[in-house]
This record gives structure tokens, C-alpha cells and sequence, in this order.
């Protein structure tokens, strides 16, 4: 018998008491990883989407989305919504109701849309930044159609690189082993106090548990420029990088903004970076006066208002820190 249905008489000796298999002892049972993922459920459920789209040739397709304002603002992929002439969405059981896109960045693999609905509970939106590998994750999306359906795993590995359709490589990827099916692309990725932290994109095909998602800081800089511009301008500096961990001592001894940089992979010949003078193994501290923690943040930089100026660069090149000036050019890709 198992010591958890045994109570002791007052000699000591055990006495065999009934479990009491009613709903609050069910409640009592619940552990501290059924609450949270049950939590987040209950909480994120009414903010999933599922998105249904038709295209020109009749082609039908589907995917999620989450809500990010009560107006009906809603955060999915590019590639959901991708080809789309005419766009419908249901959440939280309410009647399925047309939708409009507000625009889309192919290069990170997000969209937006506004449903014609009103009133609807907006999802909080966490720190992507803050993510630790093995942290709780929940995946909550419209997979095969199912709404709102919720997964849960841990963060597998962070600042992986995907590639988009557009060809684009998207920096700083959330690896997870949270189930994702088909359905799944654009939901939200949510941590264990239902904060969303990415979205999720991409299964590896014939993988178990290698699913990605981009992360919400991303979101957090794209958004804004969607609704401004209906897509993202950026400058282009001439240099593919990755991120790159610097050494303490270098960062006590110059002050650098963080223990973070983008290094310098490959110089484009003839463009603003080789112009500029840097090198391959130069890692990047800070452009136009901010920081440079990894390439997301180069990427952010250089929206858009850093076209056609004249912006300072800080970079390191082995210990010494060193700085120039670089005139970005728009990205005609």
C-alpha cells in the first residue's frame, strides 16, 4: 500500500485512512509545473488566434496569431499570411471575422494584422532578453486547426540563426522542444507567468523537439514600424556578424554597455563597413550611441533613420576600443 494512504493510530502503527478523490484534493495534487502550465492556459487562451487566409488561386491556408491590443491588433508570421487576398480570424471562441494586414518583414518572419473586432484581451508582452536555457516554456497556438491548443517544454538553446523565406538569416532564435504542429507558426510563445517572449516559427522536419521561434524583443522594434510604414526599411553596412561573448576584463577595462557584442564575420569590399575600415574580427560595440549586444540589435540600429547619415561606430579590435564613422546605404535587397 502506498505510504500516502496510510495514516498511524496512536501506538504508532499504521492505519489505513481513505484518499479523499474529490476536486479540491485533485486541486491540492496539482504540482507546481501543472499550475503554471494550467495558469498560462487560462490566462493566454482568450489572446490565441487562428488564422485562416485565401490567396489568389483559391488556395486556403492557416495559422496563429496572439493579441497584442484590445482593437484587434494581432502579432503572426510573414508566412502565415503570406499571398494572402483576403484574411479571417476566430479568438477566444467568438464568430470568425474578417481581417486586414498592416504589414509584414519577411526578414524576421513577422506580421501584422488587425482583425475588425473590438474589446478583445491583449496578451503582455515579456523580456526575450531575460530568457535562461531550461527555463519553462509554453507554446499556445491553433495546430491542424485544434484552437487554442497549449504545449509546454523548456528553452532547449537561445541566439540560434534560422533562415527566413526571404532568405534573410533570423538572429538570436529561442530553440525549444514545446510541441509545435503545422497550425502552430505564429502563436505565442509565453514563460511561466504568461508573458509572451516569442513567436513561435518553425519546426524542423523529421526532428523531435527542434522547434524556434523569434523572439518578442524582435517583435517589440518591428511592430512599431509595421503600423508607421507597412514594412521595415533598413540601412545596410556592408558586413555579415554573429554575437559574440567578450571577455570580462575587456568589459571592466573599457566600460562597455555589455558582455555582449556582434563580431565582424565578413567585409563586404566597396561598401560602408570596408569604407569605414573595419576588419573581419572586429566586434561591434555601439552604433549611433547605442548598444550593440548582438545582431538583433545592429538590425534595429539600422532601421530606418540611420539611412543616408553619418553615424559613429565603436568597435573593439583585439583589446583596444576604437572608433570611426559609417554612412549607411538603404537595403535594396
Amino acid at each position: 500500500m502506498p505510504l500516502d494512504f496510510l495514516s498511524f493510530d496512536s501506538d504508532g502503527s499504521p492505519s489505513a485512512a481513505p484518499r479523499d478523490a474529490g476536486p479540491a484534493r485533485d486541486e491540492e495534487l496539482l504540482d507546481a509545473y501543472s499550475q503554471a502550465v494550467s495558469g498560462v492556459a487560462a490566462d493566454l487562451s482568450p489572446s490565441a488566434a487562428a488564422i485562416r487566409i485565401r490567396t489568389k488561386n483559391g488556395r486556403g491556408g492557416a495559422g496563429s496569431g496572439v493579441v497584442i491590443a484590445p482593437d484587434g491588433y494581432v502579432i503572426t508570421n510573414s508566412h502565415v499570411v503570406h499571398g494572402a487576398e483576403a484574411l479571417e480570424a476566430t479568438v477566444a471562441g467568438r464568430d470568425s471575422v474578417s481581417a486586414n494586414l498592416v504589414g509584414t518583414d519577411p526578414d524576421t518572419d513577422l506580421a501584422l494584422i488587425r482583425l475588425n473586432a473590438s474589446g478583445l484581451v491583449a496578451a503582455t508582452l515579456g523580456d526575450s532578453d531575460r530568457l535562461r536555457v531550461g527555463q519553462l516554456v509554453i507554446a499556445i497556438g491553433s495546430p491542424l486547426g485544434l484552437d487554442a491548443t497549449v504545449t509546454a517544454g523548456v528553452v532547449s538553446a537561445l541566439r540560434r540563426t534560422l533562415r527566413s523565406l526571404s532568405g534573410s538569416l533570423i538572429e538570436d532564435v529561442i530553440q525549444t522542444d514545446a510541441a509545435l504542429n503545422p497550425g502552430n507558426s505564429g502563436g505565442a510563445l509565453v514563460d511561466s507567468r504568461g508573458r509572451i517572449v516569442g513567436i513561435n516559427t518553425a519546426v524542423i522536419a523529421g526532428a523531435q523537439g527542434l522547434c524556434f521561434a523569434v523572439p518578442v524583443n524582435t517583435a517589440k522594434w518591428v511592430v512599431p514600424l509595421l503600423l508607421r510604414d507597412g514594412r521595415v526599411v533598413r540601412g545596410r553596412i556592408g558586413l555579415s556578424g554573429s554575437t559574440a561573448t567578450l571577455a570580462r576584463r575587456v568589459v571592466v577595462h573599457h566600460q562597455l554597455p555589455s558582455d555582449t557584442a556582434v563580431q565582424v564575420v565578413d567585409v563586404v569590399p566597396e561598401g560602408p563597413a570596408a569604407a569605414a575600415g573595419l576588419l573581419s574580427g572586429d566586434r561591434i560595440i555601439t552604433l549611433d550611441g547605442a548598444a550593440v549586444r548582438s545582431v538583433d540589435d545592429l538590425r534595429r540600429a539600422l532601421a530606418r533613420d540611420a539611412i543616408g547619415r553619418a553615424i559613429e561606430i565603436a568597435f573593439l579590435r583585439g583589446v583596444a576600443l576604437q572608433r570611426t564613422t559609417i554612412h549607411p546605404v538603404p537595403d535594396r535587397s
